[in-house]
């Protein structure tokens, strides 16, 4: 049979599957990723500075890497390279209100960066993005989103606390109920006892006085001679 004809390329289907899907694995181990931490979003009071966190990770190291930090998508806020781990990264261009507050050398890739005296205009979305040529030019992104506020809000916890005020006094509520449930079965334990007491004693008592059948006061004198 020629190893081109259909028969043959059947069967050789199936032997490709497995070694596919293991170059799949190996591709999505060593991809490159990219996170602003746990929330993507940031609040931050007017004329403040306010953090934006990013980090990325790579399994296979990075070297001339390049990240930029994008306002909305399309202006450019921070741009810069790091030759390998063992160096910091350094300026390709920034806007002069920010300011690059990370490191790379250390156990984290953070790049984090620092918006200066914020406006209400800085509102919108920080996309932090980054791209390893040693992973053949592998890109990826995380996005964080800004709100600038004039005056921080205190959350209402008037809800919280009615809840827990509730739900303690239930507690407070079976624990007493609890404590009487076991006075009261003590208290009529021992009224059971006592009753118990009385009818032992009663009934060894000398039955003389009550004129029952085999007292005393029934017994016959015994017949004069």
């Amino acid at each position: 049979m020629a190893p081109g004809s259909p028969a043959a390329r059947r069967r050789a289907a199936p032997r490709l599957l497995p070694a596919l899907l293991g170059l799949h694995i190996f591709a999505v181990a060593f991809a490159l990723e990219v996170s602003v931490g746990k929330t993507n979003t940031v609040m931050a009071l007017n004329n403040s500075n306010v953090l934006l966190p990013c980090t990325f990770t790579t399994c296979i190291g990075f070297q001339d890497l390049v990240f930029t930090w994008y306002f909305n998508s399309t202006e450019m806020i921070y741009h810069g390279k790091i030759k390998s781990k063992a160096s910091e990264p350094f300026l390709v261009g920034r806007n002069p209100r920010v300011e690059f507050v990370g490191s790379t050398t250390g156990k984290d890739n953070n790049i984090s960066i620092v918006l200066k005296n914020v406006e209400f205009s800085d509102a919108g979305k920080y996309t932090c993005h980054v791209k390893n040529p040693k992973e053949k030019d592998a890109q990826h992104n995380a996005t964080i989103f800004l709100t600038v506020v004039q005056k921080m809000v205190e959350a209402d916890n008037t809800v919280t606390l009615i809840i827990v005020g509730v739900v303690g006094g239930l507690i407070g509520l079976l624990i007493l109920f609890m404590l009487v449930k076991r006075v009261v079965l003590f208290i009529i334990k021992k009224t059971q006892d006592g009753k118990k007491e009385c009818l032992v004693s009663s009934s060894g008592n000398d039955n003389t006085e009550n004129g029952l059948a085999g007292s005393k006061a029934e017994q016959k004198a015994p017949p004069k001679a």
